[in-house]
């Protein structure tokens, strides 16, 4: 007879449903192993499942709810646990998926304001010049972007350490006032606890980092996957080599950046300019 684990359902969205996946195996009286043959999943995915160790896909929370005979119980439940990613260009929905799980994220710009940082209206003016676009896609594209920031406010925020060139401070962007407000707006997210902003100063040289900007995200301190900016679309990177020699370009940047005290003078001295 197939039999419950402890799990209380009162602790998160995401375990209701590693709770409910559980109760309604076992009333059908299945083991971990039995469901997975009839969802098309292994049984260790299941249990993996069930003690919160793996994240279901929207497909997997489907396939339970039909083995169960369920009207979508099990799908409401994956997306209150697992909200959907924010409206954002194909290419970059594996990414916002994966920042979402990580518990840490290692970020360097050599040219903008990192996205989760970016003001709306900054935004909106950099999305506002490719070639091409309509004020539509311009509006979905500034809504997604402004929802990432949710990140910092989920159940379980990852750490962010964000590394920038220092140009970005004086490179105008939709002019003065946007810039100013832009500035001040990372001065404000650094005081998160879980947000550390360093600026790489112009006179470091720091041409290793000036080919692209990319994001490490790390599980409890092991990177495991790069999204890397190019054209015409960024890259989702998971390759072992490729992420080592990521992470150490970013060890090297790291090097070259100001303290955080001395970062936010920095990015302070700019506002005033801007005013």
């Amino acid at each position: 007879m197939p039999h419950m684990t402890k799990i209380n359902p009162e602790d998160s969205a995401r375990a209701r449903f590693a709770y409910e996946l559980q109760r309604h195996r076992v009333l059908a009286r299945l083991t971990q192993g039995q469901l997975g043959r009839r969802i098309g999943f292994s049984g260790s995915l299941i249990g993996a499942v069930e003690n919160l160790k793996r994240t279901p896909s929207d497909d997997f929370a489907k396939r339970c709810d039909h083995a169960f005979g369920l009207d979508g119980v099990l799908t409401a439940l994956h997306v209150e646990g697992w909200p959907p990613p924010p409206p954002v260009p194909l290419h970059f929905r594996d990414w916002t998926a994966e920042e979402r799980r990580a518990t840490a994220l290692q970020t360097w710009d050599p040219m903008l304001v990192p996205g989760m940082f970016q003001t709306e209206e900054y935004a909106r003016r950099v999305f506002s010049k490719a070639p091409g676009i309509t004020p539509e896609e311009i509006e979905e594209r500034v809504i997604g972007r402004m929802q990432r920031k949710t990140l910092l406010t989920q159940e379980k925020p990852p750490t962010i350490l964000s590394l920038l060139d220092e140009g970005i401070l004086h490179r105008p962007i939709g002019g003065p006032e946007v810039m100013r407000r832009q500035l001040q707006y990372l001065i404000d997210i650094a005081r998160h606890p879980l947000v550390t902003i360093q600026i790489v100063p112009l006179d470091a040289e720091a041409i290793h980092g000036l080919l692209a900007a990319f994001v490490i995200a790390e599980q409890r301190g092991t990177p495991y996957t790069v999204y890397v900016e190019s054209l015409p679309d960024g890259r989702t990177l998971r390759d072992r080599s490729e992420i080592v020699a990521l992470t150490a370009r970013y060890d090297s940047l790291r090097a070259e950046a100001y303290p955080q005290s001395l970062s936010l003078k920095v990015i302070k001295e700019a506002v005033d300019r801007w005013t």
